[in-house]
């Protein structure tokens, strides 16, 4: 069991880019802080976060396809902290894009913040101040290639890497030692994003430490195609030598949910490869990874975890996941290594899906904590494991994840049978069919389970409707968009959350000091 995980606690599930703040996108700065001072109030012990990554309108803004493993998102860095810096100017402030507080505004969000980093960026310079980011490379060893990769692709039109001149490709060592001196300030600026990032975010995390908030990051097992990760690493992935594409593709097979899968694109790791040289250097890749984002956030969410134990190869040809095959993981050797290496590794499970007793023998003899979502319990079959007397105390229970209904949105929700919704009020001791308290029956269930962490996200918090889902798995228009309005984050909910969290055993031990005071 994780140690952060053995006295029973919750926390609330909201990304960055739905934070309140007045430039279209949430970013690391007041809005941020503001919320740490909510999940205070409210009694809570954890933060969990979606992939902290550079997102692509290209991928529909995704934090589960990113252009670097490493690197932080550039949206997420606030204007208002670069001000404060003495980088931006209260003008250059005031012409931020007005944007709705209940959405994300991409479309001007991204060219503006574009525009401020520049303007940042000549500031910084004019300050004499380029040989701070020396030092951030110094300790960031995968910046080089990132931001190499990120002026290639400006130099390129965005095209992807598969697609540049042969040398730049393959990574030649006499084509890059040459485009590096061409494109130097470019990828200085590149450098620059990342330096104002982890700056930003070092700041939150030691904000959240002061307050006994813990971060829950969350790590995709995939990474993108179009990635520097597999434009500098192509010998660890499953590619064509002469094209540089994959041969085979990352996906899961049909079931309930999807008659044809789903084919997801990624490249595949190249495991099972018999030369020891790709072996190691994917294991040293997948180290610098963990290491990575080990020292961002305290504990990791590891997304589609059962493709360690085993994974869905699809031909990169096939145009759905049908017709694909079953080839064996890492399994346990890997993560041994990797705590070998690292030492402990608090890692909560994503093991939702088709998941075979092999995964869960895996994730058990790790001692990792797997989820348990309660929208999923409600069947009729009192041996569904998602029911809350089922679920075992090394677990974490949510109402729901970034990719389901809301609550209340699974109750207003015509395809979900009337004996389902009757069931789950019904567990929460309810008789009613009121769908504006649903909302609370869930939070009441999670809370209560056996499980050591209950995670809500805040749309549940909040009682949201499916306007305000986060994402809808299969499709690319309309995900990632909301946001929390600061006016929703009152003194009474924070009071109401902080009592249901008391009434269960949940709340942070020097809350319960102050409470027995």
């Amino acid at each position: 069991m994780i140690p952060f995980l053995k006295k029973r606690s919750s926390g609330i599930l909201l990304h960055i880019s739905s934070l309140p703040s007045p430039c279209g996108i949430g970013d690391l700065g007041p809005g941020a802080w503001t919320f740490l001072d909510f999940l205070s109030a409210a009694g809570q012990s954890f933060w969990q976060i979606l992939p902290l990554g550079p997102t692509s309108p290209v991928f529909g803004n995704s934090p589960y396809m990113s252009s670097s493993a490493f690197a932080g998102n550039p949206l997420f860095i606030s204007p208002e902290l670069l001000a404060k810096e003495g980088l931006l100017t209260n003008t250059q402030l005031s012409r931020c894009p007005s944007c709705s507080e209940y959405f994300v505004a991409f479309d001007s969000a991204i060219p503006w913040k574009n525009q401020v980093l520049q303007e940042a960026w000549t500031t910084f310079l004019q300050q004499g101040r380029r040989d701070e980011l020396d030092e951030i490379s110094e300790r960031y060893p995968w910046l080089k290639d990132h931001a190499l990769f990120m002026a290639l692709k400006e130099q390129h039109n965005q095209l992807p890497w598969w697609q540049w001149p042969t040398p730049l490709r393959k990574r030649d060592p006499v084509a890059l030692q040459s485009i590096q001196t061409q494109l130097h300030h470019s990828i200085d600026y590149f450098r620059f994003e990342q330096y104002v990032f982890f700056r930003q975010w070092q700041e939150l995390r030691r904000r959240a430490a002061k307050k006994n908030i813990r971060l829950i990051g969350d790590l995709p097992i995939y990474v993108a195609l179009d990635s520097v990760d597999v434009w500098a690493h192509q010998e660890i992935f499953d590619l064509d030598p002469k094209t540089s594409l994959p041969t085979h593709v990352a996906g899961v097979p049909p079931d309930y949910f999807s008659r044809t899968g789903q084919l997801w694109g990624n490249p595949l790791y190249r495991w099972n490869s018999r030369k020891k040289e790709v072996r190691a250097a994917l294991y040293d890749w997948w180290t610098r990874r963990l290491e990575t984002i080990f020292s961002q956030v305290d504990i990791i969410r590891i997304d589609h975890f059962r493709g360690f134990d085993s994974y869905w190869s699809v031909p990169a040809r096939e145009k759905t996941a049908i017709h694909g095959n079953w080839k064996k993981g890492p399994g346990l050797s890997f993560f041994r290594e990797m705590e070998k290496r690292l030492g402990p590794l608090p890692v909560i499970a994503e093991d939702l899906g088709l998941i075979t007793p092999a995964v869960e023998k895996l994730r058990d003899t790790l001692g990792f904590p797997g989820m348990k979502i309660l929208l999923f319990a409600f069947d009729g079959n009192p041996q569904n494991s998602y029911l809350p007397y089922n679920h075992p105390r090394n677990s974490v229970v949510y109402t729901g994840t970034h990719d389901n209904d809301t609550a209340v949105g699974w109750f207003l929700s015509p395809a979900v049978p009337p004996e389902a919704k009757r069931q789950a009020k019904q567990f929460a001791n309810r008789t009613d069919t009121d769908a504006s308290t649903f909302h609370q029956d869930m939070i009441h269930l999670a809370l209560g389970s056996p499980a050591s962490l209950a995670l809500i996200p805040m749309q549940d918090v909040l009682g949201f409707g499916n306007d305000c889902r986060m994402n809808t798995p299969g499709t690319s228009r309309d995900n990632w968009r909301w946001r929390c309005a600061p006016r929703f984050m009152t003194t009474e909910l924070a009071l109401w959350m902080r009592e249901k969290t008391a009434l269960f055993g949940r709340l942070p031990e020097n809350q319960e000091h102050q409470d027995n005071d």
